[in-house]
Order: structure tokens, then C-alpha cells, then sequence
């Protein structure tokens, strides 16, 4: 399909579904189940992991914490501890806290409102609206760094700094009222091909944001905590020799303490992970 300026809105729909129904990842498990407990698990554990590496966490996760209750009812220990592998941890918290929060304030119902969604931690616009596309098959117009690869290729071909203000108008013209989750599911699938055939179009976005280095980083240091202290506590030398006494411990600590995932034992002076 040539790109343009302005949608031809059946013909760039039957474009996408087209190459959806022969090369879409329809056997992904959050893509074979409406139950909104699934898609929350799986929106929050997509934030910031490949799917590949999520794809065997949500199916142990399920096991674990079958449901909103399990979740709401577990300690912050057997969270993280679950959470091990997906990276950024704050987000395990924050799964189990919105499960909480659905438990007392919503009656263990999931909200089907965006305004409401986005009271949950952890749910910002674009996973509010994913959830309401992806679990209750709302027309909330969702973007994320694929769909914006496939509209930037589309419709804005060598043009830098394109806002997603720009964006949206074009995605609201050209969603499938009646079908937006398999619509945005097509979009992924087909934005995920797209940055392996040309220069990541995504790029050219005003809000691309570079993957930073993990390896020496502080985000390493801080799963290198957490992976130890799943299995024991320690004290601050032991953590010092964990991390190869890394310039980034104290930050790395400092961090962990303030997002509640670690807390110092003064009586046993080490530190452990939060379990309350």
C-alpha cells in the first residue's frame, strides 16, 4: 500500500487486517481470553517487557494469582518474587495494588470506564485505554510505540517530530468501531513487522524515547537486589558484593525503599524484602 497524506480509510483496513490474517500472532494467550483480570496482567506486564519474555511470566502468574482476590491477598514478597524476570518490579506492586483497589472500591469488578481505569496505579492513558479496547472491546483510541510506527509510515513518510496529537485524529478515522480488538491487535502485529523491514519509523516521533543501556545501569543493580533478597536477606556487604559494589547501591537501595519493595531490619541489620 503507497503512503499518503490523507486515510482511504477501507483500503488502508483491509491493508492491515490482510496481513493480520495471514501473519498476526493469534495464538498470544491475553488474545485468546476476554477475562479482564487477563488483560490487566497482560497490558501491565507489556508496559516495558518483549513478548516473548512475557509470554511464559503470565501463564506462571495466572497459576499463582488466578484472580483479582488471589492478587489483592498475597504478600508484596510473593509478588516481586513472581514478578522475577519481567524487570522494572515497581510494576508487580502496582498490579497488586490496583487488584486491592478493585477489591474494595469496585466490588472485585474490574471498571469498565477510562476515567475509572485510570485511577488504578500503574494505569495510565494508553493502558486504560487498551484495557477498555482489549477487555471490553471499547473504541478508545489507543496508541503505542507500534501503532505509531504503522501511522507514521502510513501517512507521515519522512516528516520528524510528529506528535501524537497529530496521530489520534488519524486513528479515530480509521478505527473498527465495531471490532477494536481485533483491530489494534491487527495494528500491533502489523507495526511489530514494519520496524523489522524498514528504518523504525517510530523514530520520527516527537515522543520516541531511546531504550537506555541496562548492562552497569542503576535498573540492573536494583534487579540484582531483588533477585537476592527473593531468596534471602542480606546485609548491606552482602548486597555490596552482589552488585560488584556498583556505584549505582545506594541510589539502587534508596529507590527500592521509596517504592516499598525493600525495607532494613534494624533488629537482624539486614535488609529483606517488604512483606506485609
Amino acid at each position: 500500500m503507497s503512503t499518503n497524506s490523507a486515510p482511504n480509510t477501507p483500503a488502508f483496513q483491509r491493508w492491515v487486517l490482510a496481513f493480520f490474517a495471514q501473519h498476526g500472532r493469534h495464538d498470544l494467550p491475553w488474545r485468546t481470553t476476554f477475562d479482564p483480570y487477563h488483560v490487566l496482567v497482560s497490558e501491565l506486564m507489556l508496559q516495558q517487557t518483549q513478548v516473548e519474555r512475557v509470554k511464559p511470566k503470565f501463564a506462571n502468574w495466572l497459576q499463582q494469582f488466578p484472580d483479582l482476590a488471589r492478587l489483592a491477598a498475597a504478600s508484596p514478597a510473593q509478588v516481586i518474587t513472581a514478578w522475577q524476570g519481567l524487570g522494572y518490579n515497581r510494576r508487580g506492586l502496582n498490579l497488586q495494588r490496583a487488584a486491592q483497589m478493585v477489591m474494595a472500591e469496585f466490588g472485585g469488578q474490574l471498571p469498565t470506564s477510562e476515567k475509572d481505569l485510570q485511577r488504578l496505579p500503574g494505569v495510565g492513558p494508553y493502558t486504560a485505554a487498551a484495557i477498555a479496547a482489549f477487555a471490553f472491546n471499547q473504541p478508545s483510541l489507543v496508541i503505542e510505540t507500534n501503532i505509531r510506527t504503522v501511522y507514521l509510515y502510513h501517512f507521515f513518510p519522512g516528516q520528524d517530530q510528529v506528535s501524537d496529537q497529530d496521530l489520534l485524529p488519524l486513528i479515530a478515522s480509521t478505527l473498527d468501531t465495531d471490532q477494536p480488538r481485533h483491530w489494534y491487535s491487527a495494528l500491533m502485529d502489523y507495526g511489530t513487522y514494519l520496524k523489522t523491514v524498514v528504518p523504525n519509523p517510530s523514530r520520527r516521533s516527537r515522543h520516541h524515547t531511546p531504550q537506555s543501556k541496562f548492562q552497569g545501569s542503576r535498573r540492573q543493580v536494583r534487579g540484582q537486589i531483588l533477585k537476592h533478597l527473593t531468596n534471602q536477606p542480606a546485609s548491606h556487604e552482602e548486597l555490596a558484593a552482589t552488585t560488584q559494589a556498583s556505584p549505582h547501591l545506594a541510589d539502587a537501595i534508596q529507590g527500592l525503599t521509596k517504592d516499598g519493595l525493600i525495607i532494613y531490619n534494624h533488629l537482624k541489620h539486614h535488609w529483606q524484602l517488604v512483606d506485609r
